[in-house]
């Protein structure tokens, strides 16, 4: 897969991982780069325009590892809401190659040891923009 899918990220949650990254002293923001990326060819939207197909943060979904065949349900959260069982924080590979995609796309991202996975999203069992959770 040479081109990445399009990708939608609400404003509000752009704002807050942006926060994040420009707290970080530079050399650990500089292992951000794919999700600066990322939030840098992405389509931003108001959270209230949010389609419900999306993942955005805080989602539940769930995901298939085309590689593997795995199946896994994570919430998507901030490095605070890491380290629940069932979460993946958006600065882990994983975490940035979800965000913004909708249901059915997949994505090719590298993992920490430097290998690449497909990931394609199946379902979304919960959106805070679809329930009107606008400012979670």
């Amino acid at each position: 897969m040479s081109s990445k899918p399009p990708i939608v990220i609400s404003s509000l949650d752009l704002e807050r991982i942006e926060a994040l990254l420009e707290r970080m002293p530079p050399a650990q923001a500089a292992q951000y780069e794919a999700l600066r990326g990322e939030l840098d060819r992405a389509d931003v939207m108001e959270p209230v325009q949010i389609p419900a197909d999306v993942v955005t943060m805080n989602s539940v979904v769930t995901f298939k590892d085309d590689d593997s065949g795995d199946e896994l349900t994570i919430t998507l959260v901030y490095p605070s809401g890491a380290g629940v069982p069932g979460t993946v924080s958006i600065f882990a590979p994983v975490g940035s190659a979800l965000l913004g995609l909708k249901v059915g796309q997949p994505i090719e991202w590298p993992t920490p040891d430097g290998r690449r996975r497909q990931l394609r999203v199946l379902e979304i069992e919960y959106q805070p923009e679809a329930s009107g959770d606008l400012h979670r």
